[in-house]
């Protein structure tokens, strides 16, 4: 019997291996291949095993798991509470509205609004019910506090199409204008939404007593979403960390290099990549980046760099300048391609992985296996894709934000001399990732145009927005950022750095053609403009100067006098082109109509 049990255990993990090489990570083939291995590693008696794995199959059923279809097809969809709310939205750029549909798990009321700053107050709420009888009813309610939504009494915008209730499920599919100019109304924005939900127990609306939640949303940008298992069949392979001890520090940078597969023999397009999860401490993990090596530089392959980022910084230079994608916390694992482009993938490419852990707790004796997978189409796809950063370098020098501030603006700037050598044609960004950490606000980019502004930014749900349409970037374009921070709940000044409480600002952008001729454009302030500022009769370094920051005393009005200085203050700009950096100093702070003093 026990070989019997032996026998079809190699046989499962044979078949976990073919799953493992054509299948997305929460496919439900693999949740009942590890529902049968639980059966196997029970009859081993190795029960250890046996929990394991019913854990992995019971975590896949609950990814794969819809309360209850929906109504229609839809474009996007998200789990706002997890087995309980569930939403579905498709955008119609012609009709300028967005068709919903909610669904909780309630035979009460339930509602969805779109609210200015995140609380009840000044919210736009849509609430909705099915009687007993089956009928469906839709109000248009307004916020004024705190208290039980009143009724819009100026026009009806939250527009009813359907309603049911079935098996202990709500749902209700309801339709909105973009804008409707209603002052009770809140704008669904082209950047991030903050979208409320609440629900309750009978049809009688009264008070949730907790029964809801936030979350913030690019309605009109959310990236695509794989549907009709695209991907099943498809040549993949990973980058994958095997294992790795993470340090019980509050923040791990972890750099490890990986060479790209050789059993192709001509050059693939990669359609799709997944972000690997491992979901034993998936709270560890803030985001991942992957970057393509120097292809001029000589690689060993049997002592590839590997450890701690600052460790090994010598030999992880060579693999810091081209972005080959980014994942931030609470961005969708599985980005799918544009259709007029695919990432390359050649023979003797080198890659880098680099993941922030964030280990608040400091716990000890977590291991991660995270990573990286790519999806290969069968084939070529007109052009390559490629990234671009854009925005404020990570150090003391570029970003020093005072205490106790509402709104501290910081702005990098990008001149034209950085496009210069872009085609002629230009090239087309598809899309654009935001990066902060906890105390950003706000975040705005503009391209002698404005692309995306991101009114409302949670360090927990960092998306890339996917623009609707391409926007082009030509020759002698330049760029500007704009992230605004609050710092009304800390006493000591914000610096810019790698830990989570430091600060970033930084903006990605995915595009194509791919063009080696310019990667990133990151901003810092002179030097000599801290030497004056700081009122010092030598020149300040990087490390005096974090110092002496961490060491100021703060008035009421220092943060006035500090924002003044960082409208004014000299800039020096470094451009990184194909493994080369090109700096510039900018004398004036640039003037874009985009970016106005008061936002």
């Amino acid at each position: 019997m026990k070989e019997d049990y032996s026998s079809a255990l190699a046989a499962l993990r044979k078949a976990l291996e073919i799953e493992e090489k054509h299948l997305t990570s929460n496919h439900l083939y693999k949740a009942y291949t590890y529902a049968s291995m639980t059966k196997v590693f029970y009859g081993l008696n190795d029960y250890q095993q046996c929990l394991e794995y019913l854990e992995r199959a019971i975590q896949i059923t609950h990814q794969n798991k819809t309360p209850s279809y929906p109504m229609q097809s839809y474009d996007r969809t998200i789990e706002l509470e997890k087995n309980i709310v569930q939403l579905w939205w498709t955008v119609d750029d012609i009709e300028q509205e967005i068709t919903f549909e909610l669904h909780v798990k309630t035979t009460g009321w339930i509602a969805l609004g779109i609210s200015p700053a995140g609380g009840m107050k000044g919210a736009d709420i849509a609430i909705g019910w099915v009687d007993s009888s089956g009928k469906s009813f839709l109000e248009d309610r307004f916020a004024v506090g705190k208290v039980t939504p009143i009724t819009d009494n100026t026009t009806h915008d939250w527009i009813l199409l359907h309603g049911q209730e079935r098996d202990g499920w709500t749902a209700i599919q309801f339709k909105r204008s973009f804008d409707s100019c209603d002052p009770m109304d809140v704008p669904i924005r082209s950047g991030t939404n903050i979208l409320i939900y609440a629900y309750g127990l009978t049809d009688s609306i009264m008070y949730h007593e907790g029964r809801r939640g936030t979350r913030i949303l690019p309605l009109r940008s959310y990236s695509n979403q794989v549907t009709d298992n695209i991907l099943d069949g498809l040549d993949l392979f990973d980058f994958r960390f095997d294992n790795l001890p993470i340090p019980s520090t509050d923040t791990t940078y972890y750099c490890k290099v990986f060479k790209s597969p050789n059993q192709y023999s001509t050059k693939r397009h990669a359609i799709a990549h997944e972000i690997l999860i491992d979901t034993t401490h998936q709270n560890l993990l803030h985001h991942l980046d992957l970057f393509e090596c120097n292809s001029n530089e000589i690689l060993d392959d049997s002592n590839l760099p590997d450890g701690i980022c600052d460790n090994i910084i010598t030999q992880m230079r060579m693999c810091s300048s081209n972005l080959a994608t980014a994942w931030a916390i609470g961005a969708d694992p599985i980005t799918l391609y544009p259709k007029e482009a695919g990432y390359s993938i050649v023979n003797f490419k080198y890659f880098m992985i680099k993941i922030h852990y964030d280990n608040p707790k400091m716990m000890s004796n977590l291991r991660d296996s995270s990573g990286i997978r790519f999806y290969l189409g069968n084939n070529l796809r007109e052009n390559d894709l490629g990234y671009l950063v854009f925005g404020t370098s990570s150090n003391a020098a570029s970003l020093a934000i005072p205490p106790n501030v509402r709104r501290f603006i910081v702005e990098s700037y990008c001149p034209s001399e950085a496009t210069r050598n872009l085609p002629s044609t230009g090239v087309n960004v598809v899309s654009a990732l935001p990066h902060t950490h906890l105390q950003d606000i706000f975040k705005g980019i503009s391209i002698n145009l404005f692309v995306v502004c991101l009114e409302a930014f949670d360090f927990d749900h960092q998306f890339a927005n996917r623009l609707r349409k391409p926007i082009k970037i030509y020759p002698g374009d330049e760029f500007a950022t704009r992230c605004v921070y609050n710092t009304i709940n800390k006493d000591k000044i914000t610096l810019g750095g790698q830990r989570t409480i430091d600060e970033m600002c930084s903006h990605t952008f995915s595009y194509y053609p791919f063009v080696d001729s310019l990667s990133a454009c990151m901003t810092r302030i002179y030097l000599i403009a801290w030497k004056i500022q700081m009122n010092s009769s030598s020149m300040i370094d990087d490390l005096e100067l974090e110092h002496t920051l961490r060491n100021l005393t703060w008035i009421s009005q220092s943060a006035n006098q500090w924002q003044t200085f960082y409208n004014e203050a000299q800039r020096v700009v470094a451009i990184f082109r194909g493994g080369e950096i090109e700096s510039k100093i900018l004398p004036n702070r640039p003037k874009y109509k985009d970016f106005k003093d008061e936002l």
